[in-house]
């Protein structure tokens, strides 16, 4: 198997998606932020800094739709939908979070999902650093994705 991002001689570059059709596409991700339960609690509604869950959402939006800004070789996207959902897990205990991306284009939307997941789950720590700072944001991956030449993908359970 090659990679697509490295040349014949090895060399980094931005894939050609110029020939490709353009197709609807979604990704789905997801990250998780371990916690206490106090902590759980205060990301619930009790923060300081306020509503722990909904800057968060949105700073996992907004960090969709700057993806192409922060991975080097990532094309920039017309987005059609990014959302962000939390849930509070207390057998985690903690938070889950699930991104959502979809465009029509050339290329998929892996990254703007993960990468949306990702910088939701650092600003929880982030809003919540100074109830605890042993958090640990894991399990960040693909859940699935639709579209596109190399098909569908669902991660095993």
């Amino acid at each position: 198997m090659s990679l697509t991002h490295f040349d014949a001689a090895g060399q980094a570059h931005m894939v050609d998606v110029s020939a490709k059709q353009p197709t609807a596409r979604e990704a789905v991700a997801a990250a998780a932020v371990v916690m206490s339960p106090e902590t759980l609690a205060l990301a619930q509604g009790g923060a300081a800094k306020g509503d722990v869950l909904g800057v968060a959402r949105l700073a996992g939006i907004m960090a969709a739709k700057r993806t192409a800004d922060l991975i080097p070789l990532c094309h920039p996207l017309p987005l059609d939908r990014v959302a962000v959902e939390l849930s509070a897990d207390p057998a985690l205990p903690g938070l889950r979070i699930t991104a959502t991306a979809r465009t029509t284009g050339r290329t998929g939307v892996e990254m703007e999902a993960l990468t949306a997941a990702t910088v939701a789950a650092l600003t929880v720590y982030d809003m919540l650093k100074a109830a605890q700072k042993d958090m640990r944001i894991e399990g960040i991956r693909l859940l699935r994705k639709t579209g596109g030449k190399s098909g569908d993908f669902e991660a095993a359970p």
